[in-house]
Order: C-alpha cells, then structure tokens, then sequence
C-alpha cells in the first residue's frame, strides 16, 4: 500500500507536466481508437458478409448488365438453393452531397436472403403492394425527416430522369452492424419504366444475389455458374459476397494502408512524449533513488516505482480516451453516415487502445529506470540540495 501511494505522489508531484502529459495521451488513444474505427467502418460490409450468399456479376464490369434469362438456369444449378436480382439504381435526392445506396430489386426473394433486414408486417404488404413503392433505413429517414406516405424524388444518372418513389417501408437492422441507410424499390417498375421509353437495360440486371445450400461449396457452384455461361454473350464472374464486398475496397487500399499507418505514427509520437515526461522525472529524483538504495532497496523497487509512476500516468490518459472515443464516434457516425453507414467503436479497438497504452508506458519507463538502477550512489547523492 506505501508502495502504491509513493507511486501515485510521484505521479502527480508536478502537477502541470502530468497534466499535459496525460491530456497528450488522451489526445493520442482518442485519435488512434477514431483511425481504428474508420478502418473497421470500412470494412463493416466486408465483416457483414454471408459465406452462404454468392454474387454473380458481369465478367467485365459490374457496370455491364446480364440478361434476366439467367435466373432459370443459374436455380437449376447443383447446390443453388435460391436466386434473386437486383441493380444500381444510382438516383440523386435534391442534391449530389446527399448521398446514399439506392438500387432496385425483386423484393419478396431477395428480402428473405437478407433476415438481418427487419421489416414491419404492414410495411412489407404496404411495399408489395405498391409498384412505385420503396423501402428506406431507419437511419436515412432520420437524417432526411422521411415519414410513411411521403413521395421521395430521385434524379437518375444511369436512368435518366425524375423517379418518383412512395416510401411505403422502413426497416431496421438486426443489429449495429447492419446498414440502415439504404434505399431500394421494385426491379418491375424500373423495367416496366425502361420499357414504355423504349430505353436499353430492358429485361435485363446489374447482378444475382444466389445462396447456397452448404458454405463449403462456395467455390464449385461458383465455377459451375461461370462454366454455364462461357462464351456467351454476357459471360458471368460469381464469388463469395465477400469477396464482393473486397473488391470495392480493393479500389481505395491506399488510403486504407495510409490511415493504418498514421494510426501507429500517433502511437510513435505519444511514445516519445511519454519518454521524456519520464527521463525528465527520473533526473530530478536521481537523488531520491541514491538514498533509496542506502537504505537497502534493489533495483527491482526502484524499476517498480520508475515504471508504476508511468503506467498511472499512460493509463489515466489511455482510459480518458478510450471513454472519449464513444461520443466522438456518435459525433462522426451523424456526421459522416453518407460515406459510413456503420460506424461502431469494435471491441478489438479498445482492445489495442488498452495494449498500445501499455507498451507506451512500458518502453517510456525503460531507459530512465536503467539509468536510476545504474547511477552510483555517490554520484547520486551529489545531486541531493
């Protein structure tokens, strides 16, 4: 208990030094535990992924369409156990800034392969009902001030044109790793519009969503699917939903590795910061450490007291912005919710944030307990006055 509270004296003796030592720890954890996060957000899609869900696309780019005739043959495929379809619909609301997923697809089958989405009874009849009908996201129709029976216009970009849509649905995610800001409607008006205009994408969608019977033979009915249509007009690529969701990123892994590496630059610089709050205190203690060891004390309880002053210093500031990071999340999460539907604090960031805490404050108490462990007594004491 002496011990402890020698510690903890030492800790806050210069009050002003530990203050700015800690709120620069503070600082450091919050910005390292937020890049974290931002990492993870990026990620969500690819972590919410079914191993039971493939997509197939166009073998040259998803922005090519396949002919709605597949649908048949991509069912009567061993191991396939449900087919369903969908296409980016790309719609503006009012503004370009005012960004979201909006896509239309056929909403009974595809629905049931999604049973994270959770939507009301009455909603969903109301949505079937309705061939102008569209189903939004808890967090998009907070963010737009949406209500049931609203008329929401989308300008097309890949679909010339003003689109009116009635949202009839808003749905949930099961949990927070769901994204509830998207916005889809039914693939039959989509086409049955393209088709009284006379436009191309007829008949035709953007990808097949397919679950399988068994995870495990994800790779052969992906093969089976792509044998089917080799040297057809459209030839098809099916992969896992995961490694659909990969390829997107895929696109941005510059940016991804940049934020990772500035994550553990911030934890660098809190190192050195720590460090010298550290080898500045053990400086001026040296003569406290010389009477120490003249009254018999080892270095192992002059190490003890060295690196216990600068775990209570790192940690206070660790545990400060691990607690800061949930509301700043909220904050990013309201704000950024366009470019990252699912913003969550992970349980593996807090674990790093309390790791990289610890090895701060383990490497900054090293070389000043080297040095108190080693001084000469004498030499110590000429620094006593």
């Amino acid at each position: 208990m002496h011990v402890l509270k020698l510690i903890f004296k030492n800790a806050f003796r210069h009050k002003l030094r530990t203050f700015l030592t800690v709120l620069g720890v503070t600082i450091a954890i919050l910005a390292f535990g937020l890049l974290r996060t931002v990492i993870s957000a990026w990620y969500a899609g690819v972590e919410a992924s079914s191993a039971s869900r493939l997509v197939t696309r166009n073998a040259v780019s998803l922005i090519f369409p396949l002919p709605l005739s597949y649908r048949e043959k991509i069912r009567q495929i061993e191991g396939v156990k449900g087919v369903s379809y969908g296409t980016w619909f790309g719609g503006i609301y009012i503004d370009e800034k005012n960004f979201f997923a909006n896509y239309a697809m056929e909403p009974k089958t595809y629905l049931e392969m999604y049973p994270e989405i959770i939507i009301p009874p009455d909603h969903m009849a109301a949505f079937l009902r309705d061939r102008k009908g569209a189903v939004a996201g808890r967090k998009l129709v907070e963010r737009f001030g949406w209500k049931i029976g609203d008329i929401i216009t989308l300008k097309g970009t890949i679909f010339p044109g003003n689109w009116d849509f009635v949202l009839r649905g808003i749905y949930r995610g099961r949990d927070n790793t769901v994204d509830e800001t998207a916005f889809f409607f039914q693939w039959d008006y989509l086409n049955e519009t393209l088709k009284k205009a006379g436009r191309s994408w007829t008949g035709q969608v953007g990808w097949y969503l397919i679950v399988i019977r068994d995870p495990g033979i994800a790779a052969d009915v992906s093969l089976r699917i792509d044998k089917t249509f080799k040297n057809s007009l459209a030839e098809t690529l099916t992969e896992t939903e995961k490694a659909f969701q990969l390829s997107f990123i895929a696109m941005s892994e510059a940016i991804v590795i940049a934020i990772q590496l500035v994550s553990f630059v911030i934890i660098f610089i809190i190192m050195a910061v720590v460090a010298n709050t550290m080898a500045m205190t053990a400086r001026e203690r040296i003569g406290e450490y010389a009477v120490f060891k003249t009254l018999g004390f080892g270095g192992l309880h002059i190490s003890g007291l060295i690196f216990g002053e600068s775990m209570v210093i790192t940690m206070t500031g660790g545990v400060l912005g691990i607690l800061l990071t949930f509301p700043a999340a909220k904050i990013f999460s309201e704000t950024l919710s366009a470019y990252f539907p699912v913003f969550n604090v992970a349980t593996e960031t807090i674990y790093m944030d309390i790791a990289a805490s610890f090895l701060v404050a383990s490497i900054a108490g090293i070389f000043p307990a080297w040095r108190a462990v080693n001084i000469r007594i004498a030499d110590g004491l000429r620094r006593i006055g």
